[in-house]
């Protein structure tokens, strides 16, 4: 999905730079939808990553102090 993202930015650009400004302006737009997403998911991620972590290590703790 980021490669999507930077391929339309890509797209946004080289259409700007040729005064192509509706082209220009929608692939932006996928470009910042498509990028939005990938944040989001890396960012469920990484929570489900830290919610894993606390509780695979929570028992080890628990076992150490006793």
């Amino acid at each position: 999905m980021l490669r999507l993202a930077i391929i339309f930015l890509v797209i946004s650009l080289v259409a700007g730079a040729f005064g192509f400004i509706n082209v220009s302006d929608i692939t932006r737009r996928i470009s910042f939808v498509l990028f939005a997403l990938f944040f989001i998911g890396f960012l469920i991620f990484l929570g489900f990553a830290l919610l894993v972590v606390d509780a695979v290590s929570a028992p080890a703790l628990v076992t150490l102090l006793d």
